[in-house]
């Protein structure tokens, strides 16, 4: 366009208002789009002939912020708003427009002129802060506590909404703070990465493409009450036929702050030894190969109401079913008789049993192990003070209590009974294990019992 000097321009614009030439026949003869052509009438009819002056105007960020108000409060375009303003070229208005969409009023700062400084310019003009007590310093000080408060105020509303405060939430609170202060110090105040930033405002308005398995994810934390972690919840969702990375989940779970609950120390029967030490011929080994071949047992205690409960279960190696339990208010030994009695009614006369416990005096007693002996039952017994060799069973102990008692309130002893049934009847039948394939016990000694 630099060749078509303020002469040609004003000698096309009189030629289009005699009204013998239309717009299009104008450029075509001049060799120039007809856009351009309708721009200079429309800058002649606001400006006259000041309109083609040439001028070397730097405009100030307050100027092209008025500009570009103007044209969001009213819904002018670019090539309007270069006529009203008399601005050479609606492409510096384009400009301005994404460099402060993108980057706020920084963006919109002239830059220096001439080359960029080299290293060494650099490191011999070093910048000179204001002094200290000066205007220049008071305002400036007085700006960064304008933009603390603002910040901290933002992040407060959210971290008051939904606790934990991420880096996209951070940057969120940057990018709604762009316009007032410069990007740079609101990073350097939120600890946000320059990168970090442009890739959470480049998501910013892009639907969430795990918004339904967020979704899926808290129903499922909330239906098992909190008493899943990462790999069980990933296991559910694989048996409701969403394929999803276990990595993924965990990210997930870490994004929604959904943890699993905690675990407690067990009640400790050991009482030195009273009895006979059986061998500890289980000695770790916790597979089984097929149900009925290893259980384990031990008694755990419950505190409510000022009393004190007592519950013997016994476990099958094989799935993690619970085979039976007794529950007493005594840890007597008819607590562990009953429970061998209910047990051995699942046995078959081929069935080659090992039960495994630790010291407690109960599993030293003779009319215990004369009860075994009669069975045809193997004894095993953990090393003393040793209760990693009866580690499944302390783990189910600490599962029961994270994700029974702990979770709910009881309005009585008797309440508290029927609740620990349904929950042991919930653990054999739908509690799912990573260990059994996504399987709950029983569903898992089913599929096993229909393979062989």
């Amino acid at each position: 366009m630099s060749k078509f000097n303020m002469n040609l321009k004003i000698e096309a614009i009189h030629r289009y208002l005699s009204g013998n030439e239309g717009v299009k026949s104008i450029a075509k003869a001049l060799g120039i789009n007809h856009e351009v052509l309708r721009m200079w009438i429309k800058q002649y009819e606001h400006h006259g002939e000041k309109a083609f002056e040439k001028s070397y105007t730097a405009y100030s960020i307050p100027y092209k912020l008025d500009v570009l108000n103007f044209m969001k409060e009213n819904g002018t375009s670019p090539n309007e708003a270069a006529v009203i303003f008399n601005i050479s070229s609606p492409g510096v208005i384009r400009r301005w427009r994404s460099q402060f969409n993108a980057d706020g009023i920084d963006a919109l700062k002239p830059k220096p002129k001439g080359r960029p400084p080299s290293m060494t310019d650099k490191k011999r003009t070093k910048r000179q802060e204001p002094a200290e007590g000066s205007v220049e310093a008071l305002q400036a000080e007085l700006e960064r506590l304008r933009m603390e408060n603002a910040y901290f105020k933002k992040v407060e509303c959210l971290s008051s909404k939904q606790g934990k405060i991420t880096k996209q939430d951070k940057a969120q609170v940057v990018y709604e703070l762009r316009l007032k202060f410069p990007v740079i110090e609101l990073l350097k105040l939120a600890e946000v990465p320059r990168s970090t930033f442009y890739y959470w405002v480049k998501q910013f308005g892009k639907p969430d493409p795990d918004e339904e398995l967020k979704l899926l994810i808290q129903s499922l934390y909330e239906e098992y009450q909190g008493c899943y972690g990462y790999r069980r919840i990933r296991d559910e969702l694989v048996n409701r036929d969403h394929q999803v990375n276990q990595k993924k989940v965990q990210r997930i779970m870490k994004e929604l702050d959904l943890k699993s609950v905690v675990r407690m120390k067990k009640y400790r029967s050991y009482r030195g030894t009273v009895g006979k030490i059986a061998p500890n011929v289980l000695d770790r080994n916790f597979q089984a190969d097929r149900p009925n071949e290893k259980w384990v047992t031990d008694i755990t205690e419950f505190k409510l109401f000022g009393e004190k409960l007592y519950v013997s279960p016994v476990l099958d190696l094989f799935n993690g079913e619970i085979i039976t339990y007794t529950i007493g208010t005594r840890p007597t030994y008819s607590l562990v008789s009953e429970m061998l009695n209910k047990a051995f009614k699942r046995l078959s006369d081929e069935d080659e049993l090992l039960l495994h416990s630790d010291q407690g005096w109960h599993y030293q007693m003779k009319q215990y192990q004369h009860a075994l002996k009669k069975q045809g039952i193997t004894q095993s017994m953990s090393r003393k003070g040793n209760c990693y060799d009866n580690s499944v069973m302390e783990n189910f102990f600490g599962i029961m209590k994270s994700e029974f008692l702990y979770l709910n309130e009881f309005e009585s002893v008797e309440y508290f009974k029927q609740e620990l049934e349904r929950y042991i009847d919930y653990y054999n039948h739908k509690r799912i294990k990573s260990k059994l394939k996504g399987m709950s016990p029983v569903q898992y000694r089913a599929h096993a019992q229909q393979v062989a």
